[in-house]
């Protein structure tokens, strides 16, 4: 089932989500919904907060950047096969020296923007089946977990951004909150009351 994706404004985006343990009620179907509002949003990446529920979970399926020309083979195999759900995530490690990519979220459509991040990570999570993993990703796939990782933190994007960026952006931020925005998927807005 497609759930709306919740709009930038909402509380629940700046909210540090909660843990979860295995007896966490529908999770399963949770996080099959899940993919399946990130693909109907054409996204990579899809956290918990962003339909509404401050829980430390998110999915990461990176294949459409399997295609980039840009990288390597390695890089393009390992993307072309990576599907994951992340449950109660910690980075541990950021490393390398930042770099920039123009990055965008379901939760702020019509924004993009480049943002500076580590290029290596390391980080611990559970799978679907609550089994422990330490794991180590680079290059795209880091990034695409760190702004998951972000969005669990109660952190956007958008933070990220010098002030003249965020000074900028604010009239369309602001109208985002308020449903003036196009998107091609289902949203939840913080600043339109229901009649």
């Amino acid at each position: 089932m497609i759930l709306p994706i919740v709009a930038y404004g909402d509380p629940v985006l700046r909210k540090k989500a909660e843990p979860i343990t295995p007896d966490y009620p529908g999770l399963d179907e949770l996080i099959e919904n899940m993919f399946e509002t990130m693909y109907g949003a054409s996204g990579v990446g899809l956290a918990a907060p962003q339909i509404g529920r401050s829980i430390r979970l998110f999915v990461v399926d990176a294949t459409p950047f399997a295609d980039d020309e840009d990288l390597s083979e390695a890089e393009q195999e390992r993307l072309k096969s990576f599907k994951q759900p992340f449950i109660n995530p910690e980075i541990l490690e950021e490393t390398g020296d930042e770099w920039a990519f123009n990055e965008g979220c379901l939760s702020i459509p019509g924004v993009n923007e480049d943002v500076f991040r580590c290029p290596n990570i390391k980080i611990k999570y559970q799978d679907a089946d609550f089994n422990e993993h330490i794991e180590e990703f680079d290059g795209l796939l880091a990034r695409v977990i760190q702004h998951e990782y972000d969005h669990i933190e109660g952190v956007l994007f958008t933070d990220k951004l010098s002030s003249l960026k965020k000074r900028i952006i604010k009239n369309k931020l602001g109208n985002i909150s308020k449903g003036k925005v196009n998107a091609d998927y289902r949203m939840r807005f913080p600043d339109i009351k229901l009649r």
